[in-house]
């Protein structure tokens, strides 16, 4: 961090939010919603006025209030984050989903397992998939676990999404608006975005997404 940084020990604090809760910096940035290098540049004074909107989703992204975030003083929880975020919720793992074309998968009511994870909202109605394919590996690399709400389903400007059609089929994406679509985010560039000819069956919003080591 430069010297003339203006926030004291900004990437420290940075990088204890993220080995908390099991994120990458690409990961973290692309969750916020900017680029790959968008907390990089943030941590490390490259960024030195960073935007209000990507400060606050990164604090967001991070379960922290911006001003502990930026400053390290007042109260380090975001006041958007309930304190029972804080605690461990059984989540129901649910087969698979891919992250590529839309493909078969089992997202249905048959339990194979539970996983256990902090930082979710106790009052979204959630299950766990395992990420087949690499459409979105520069956030949920294949066989990471993506936990998703199936209580939000309003879409959001480059939120994550898993979506199905009529057919049974599901994959996961970002969504974009105008024309509406759902991209990958991927570090292989022969996926392609999916653009609907009708209202996508919404199955959750994707809110985290860890990977076993």
């Amino acid at each position: 961090m430069s010297a003339n940084h203006p926030y004291k020990d900004l990437e420290k604090r940075i990088n204890e939010r993220l080995a908390a809760l099991n994120l990458s910096a690409r990961q973290a940035s692309m969750l916020a919603g900017g680029s790959p290098d968008l907390v990089r540049n943030i941590s490390r004074g490259k960024s030195r006025s960073p935007r209000a909107e990507n400060v606050s989703n990164l604090a967001h992204v991070l379960e922290v209030s911006i001003d502990w975030l930026l400053t390290g003083q007042g109260n380090m929880n975001d006041p958007r984050e309930p304190d029972s975020k804080l605690q461990k919720i059984k989540v129901p793992l649910i087969d698979w989903v891919s992250a590529g074309k839309m493909s078969y998968s089992d997202i249905g009511e048959e339990i194979i397992g539970f996983v256990e994870e902090t930082g979710l909202d106790r009052d979204g109605d959630w299950i766990a998939l395992r990420v087949k394919g690499d459409s979105m590996d520069r956030i949920s690399p294949p066989e990471s676990i993506i936990f998703v709400d199936r209580r939000d389903q309003v879409l959001v400007p480059n939120a994550c999404y898993v979506i199905s059609n009529t057919d049974g089929e599901a994959t996961y994406k970002r969504f974009r608006p105008n024309p509406m679509r759902f991209e990958p985010v991927s570090t292989n560039s022969l996926h392609e975005p999916i653009y609907p000819t009708r209202e996508p069956l919404i199955v959750g919003r994707v809110k985290k997404s860890i990977l076993d080591m």
